[in-house]
């Protein structure tokens, strides 16, 4: 799809646990986005310089404090048109490896723009569970996702461990989403440009 390239989003994947499967569902999503024309900046919290949060980006005084790769991170955050949350369940809720890595910043560099939340686990609910919290993160910090929530129940034996998918839902149900995610994060952007955003 022409009309996406250079939609520039983020994957985020806030997996710790040995053994994770989250980074199947990864590989997979970022595979979709990018055959969709897509610039992809996948963030994995397990190889990403996010300890456990003592003191978010918007805590410094002096910005030139702030660590690279935090610095880094956020100007990619600020840059781009849209986020894909990929989550777990841990415990029926969100990974903290995850919520850890969303709050080190201000909700205000994720506002206006859509976000699109992928859960997963290997039971029937397929990480529903988790996913409704989620939202309510997303909502808070501004980056409202859209309605469709991609479930993926049964996770190993709906990926292989290189991101391929094993059944037809795998790549209806990653369109589907994305499908809205676009539409959402195109229209945003041309109202951003045109309007601004309120201070």
């Amino acid at each position: 799809m022409s009309s996406n390239k250079g939609l520039k989003v983020i994957l985020f994947l806030g997996t710790y646990r040995e053994n994770r499967v989250g980074i199947r569902v990864a590989k997979f999503m970022q595979g979709q986005m990018e055959n969709r024309g897509y610039q992809v900046d996948f963030f994995d919290a397990e190889n990403m310089d996010f300890p456990i949060l003592k003191k978010p980006v918007h805590f410094y005084q002096d910005k030139t404090q702030i660590p690279a790769p935090l610095q880094e991170a956020m100007a990619k955050i600020k840059e781009a048109d849209a986020y894909v949350m990929v989550t777990g369940e841990y415990n029926h809720s969100i990974p903290p490896g995850l919520s850890n890595m969303l709050n080190y910043f201000p909700g205000s560099i994720y506002s206006y723009k859509p976000s699109g939340i992928v859960c997963y686990s290997p039971g029937i609910y397929g990480g529903m569970r988790a996913a409704i919290q989620l939202r309510s993160l997303t909502a808070e910090i501004g980056c409202l996702s859209v309605s469709n929530i991609f479930g993926i129940p049964g996770v190993t034996k709906a990926i292989d461990e290189d991101g391929k998918p094993l059944n037809d839902h795998m790549e209806k149900g990653a369109a589907k989403m994305l499908g809205q995610l676009e539409w959402h994060a195109h229209a945003m952007k041309n109202h951003r440009e045109k309007f601004g955003v309120p201070s």
